[in-house]
């Protein structure tokens, strides 16, 4: 017979069922919402993270932005980079409790659901600013509950992986603002025309209002509704007190931007260079400065609009203590189709004409050759191969000495220094400099080269004077600072009072191998006479020193410039290579240079004279260098008798003269061959007793050094030894 259960045993049974079942149904929510997060694949930030490429100078301005792959302006942006009162706009407006809440407001939430009960229809959203950012990362078309869960699983989960921090700096790169314009940064930029870093209140709230409904309140097409839209939230911000009453209705009075401005295209073939050699970074830091950039782009588009149509103009600056380029102008304008804007006129060979002058007398005074104050003859003259230069104003000076010679670019007396160090000699002094150099094809070096026979960049032009700036070392450019240099840059910049110098200071030990196109006594014989050519009209002269160019035909203006501090060279002319009547770099270019300096500013720096510079009138100089004969052979070999040749010290030996112990021994010097007398010079500097065969040189210290002697015929040897 069954078992019967008490009526109270019964009750209890009923009773357990019922709360069985109520904790079935109250768990049920918490079991479907666990099911559904479950279900949720991972979160995938990789969309979110994909951010334009933008192009920096060298203090973290920005120069150019790229758009991304799809189009869209995507600049990177932190809360650190905007206006702090657009901040505080955005919390009031948008979610007022976001430092508080887990990424979901429930006090919003509830509002929310409650008014959507009672009104059968959505009057607030709830929506927190980090439910926004779960909105941009997974966009969905779809409104549903659904959906509206999903976003609020996602913002807690953005919450924990970024923290509060890393989720406003996501709103403040992926919010829309029309258009392809994402990002207050973009915006900030398409709509007021600067970067958000200052933004008045007007600003600020508009900026705020325009991704709520970014294409409905774009300024641009529906201005109307973007006031309305900025008014409403000053109206919040001064109800919230974010803003007094008195400074809304100030803002209110603020004109709505019109128009969308385009994005900054600052040292646009620099950007694009710098793109093609890493496409994969987002943010690239050049050592260009955006000030003086932006100021000879304007420079170079103003001067050549003014000399004629067609024209372009290409200008680079280089910090010579670094070889940072510090301003790289490709053309008189990007966009500018007539005058071929696209090309990038630093990278173009072009004839140099004259502007290499400088280099065959450095290598002349260096070879114990020539001296600036040694006589040169400018008389009509026919060298090898019926070969007749000229001067440029078709006249001829007499008797002058090199520093006048280079001083007002005469074409003779540098010819005849080539002939005598030899046009293959200087060639390769060029090209073991680093400078690329093109001769016509088929053809050996030969003295046409001497004005303007050959072909070379404005890049390698400016780098050899660079490297006279520097007392002979040529330096490898510096274009980019790398990431980590970059942050050590910045930081040492918000450390200190006295920040790197331009940045400079801050990526130094980036300099690579250096090249030598002089030694530096030589390097300062050319400075010292190039600071006294004849200026521009309205120009003051002993500023910098300078030199000129023009290529065969009217074709190519160049003027090049240095102090110790910067070299800048201009280049002016056609891009197809065609002829200007009257282009020429003293009228043309030299005016655009000594522009330049004024706007790269400061006083100019004359270089040091080097301990081993000869400074002496022509009537003081050893005799052999204080006229070069016309009927003087012009090899570096005397024709009679035996061949002038240093016998002691060997060329790269090592001399060991015990200079440790403290005494001034004094090294022996012999020579065989030549014509008597001789002169011995170390360094540059005479030496010795008398002008015979043997002479003795007692060094200061120890080193390397270069011994020269020269006969009177003007044939001349030189060794390079070390001493120790």
């Amino acid at each position: 017979m069954p078992a019967t259960l008490s009526p109270r045993a019964g009750r209890g049974r009923r009773a357990a069922i019922v709360g069985a079942c109520l904790a079935a149904v109250a768990l049920a929510p918490a079991l479907g919402l666990w099911l559904f997060v479950q279900n949720l694949p991972p979160l995938d930030l990789t969309q979110a993270n994909l951010r334009s490429t933008v192009i920096l100078d060298r203090d973290g301005q920005l120069l150019r932005p790229f758009a991304t792959a799809d189009g869209r302006w995507r600049l990177p942006a932190g809360a650190g980079d905007v206006d702090p009162r657009y901040l505080a706009m955005l919390k009031a407006y948008e979610d007022r409790r976001f430092e508080g809440h887990p990424g979901i407001d429930p006090a919003a939430t509830l509002r929310a659901a409650w008014q959507w009960v009672r009104h059968r229809k959505i009057v607030s959203g709830g929506s927190t600013l980090s439910m926004q950012v779960a909105r941009l990362v997974e966009p969905r078309s779809e409104r549903s509950i659904g959906q509206k869960l999903r976003q609020m699983v996602r913002a807690v989960e953005l919450e924990r992986q970024l923290g509060k921090a890393g989720v406003l700096d996501l709103y403040l790169q992926l919010a829309p603002y029309g258009g392809p314009v994402e990002g207050v940064r973009a915006a900030s930029l398409a709509y007021l025309g600067r970067e958000p870093a200052r933004l008045s209140f007007a600003e600020s709230a508009l900026l705020v209002a325009l991704p709520q409904s970014p294409e409905a309140r774009r300024p641009d097409r529906y201005p109307a509704q973007a006031r309305r839209a900025r008014d409403r939230v000053l109206d919040i911000a001064a109800a919230r007190g974010v803003i007094d009453r008195a400074e809304a209705e100030a803002a209110k009075a603020e004109p709505v931007p019109t128009s969308r401005k385009p994005f900054p295209m600052i040292a646009a073939h620099a950007a694009e260079q710098a793109v093609a050699a890493d496409p994969d970074a987002r943010v690239q830091r050049l050592t260009l400065d955006k000030r003086l950039q932006a100021s000879l782009e304007t420079l170079a588009k103003e001067r050549a609009a003014a000399i004629g149509p067609a024209l372009s103009a290409a200008i680079l600056a280089i910090d010579n203590r670094t070889g940072a380029v510090i301003a790289q102008v490709g053309s008189a304008g990007y966009l500018d189709a007539a005058r071929a804007g696209a090309i990038d006129a630093t990278q173009a060979v072009r004839s140099p004409g004259s502007a290499l002058k400088p280099f065959i007398y450095a290598l002349a005074f260096e070879n114990g050759i020539a001296h600036p104050e040694t006589l040169l003859d400018d008389r009509p003259v026919r060298f090898a191969a019926s070969y007749a230069p000229e001067n440029f104003d078709l006249g001829f000076h007499g008797t002058v000495t090199a520093r006048y010679a280079l001083q007002h670019s005469l074409n003779v007396p540098a010819v005849d220094l080539l002939d005598v160090v030899g046009a293959a000699r200087f060639i390769a002094r060029l090209r073991g400099a680093g400078a690329t150099i093109l001769l016509p094809r088929d053809t050996a070096p030969g003295l046409p080269v001497a004005l303007g026979g050959l072909g070379i960049t404005l890049t390698d032009l400016a780098r050899l004077y660079s490297g006279m700036a520097r007392g002979g070392s040529v330096p490898a450019l510096v274009r980019r600072l790398p990431p980590v240099i970059a942050s050590e840059a910045k930081q040492s910049r918000a450390a200190s009072a006295t920040p790197c110098a331009a940045a400079l200071d801050c990526f130094a030990p980036l300099a690579m191998t250096e090249r030598t196109i002089a030694d530096p006594v030589s390097a300062w014989y050319v400075s010292d006479v190039l600071r006294g050519a004849p200026p521009p009209e309205n120009a003051l002269t002993g500023r910098i020193a300078f030199k000129t160019g023009t290529s065969y035909g009217y074709r190519d203006a160049w003027a090049v410039g240095f102090d110790r501090r910067v070299t800048i060279a201009v280049w002016i002319g056609r891009p197809d290579g065609a002829s200007v009547p009257g282009l020429v770099g003293r009228v043309s270019a030299a005016p655009v240079l000594f522009d330049a300096f004024a706007r790269y500013g400061g006083e100019p720096e004359p270089l040091p004279r080097p301990r081993d510079a000869l400074v002496s009138t022509t009537a003081g100089l050893p005799p052999p260098l204080r006229h070069i004969r016309r009927d003087a052979p012009k090899t570096l070999v005397a024709t009679l008798g035996v061949p002038l040749k240093i016998a002691y010290p060997p060329d790269g030996s090592r001399v060991d003269l015990g200079l440790g112990d403290g005494a001034k021994p004094e090294l022996a010097l012999k020579a065989l061959g030549g014509q008597p007398p001789l002169t011995w010079m170390v360094d540059g500097l005479p030496v010795g007793q008398g002008m015979r065969r043997q002479s003795a040189w007692s060094p200061d210290g120890a080193g390397f050094a270069r011994i020269s002697v020269m006969d009177a015929a003007g044939a001349s040897d030189s060794v390079v030894v070390r001493i120790e």
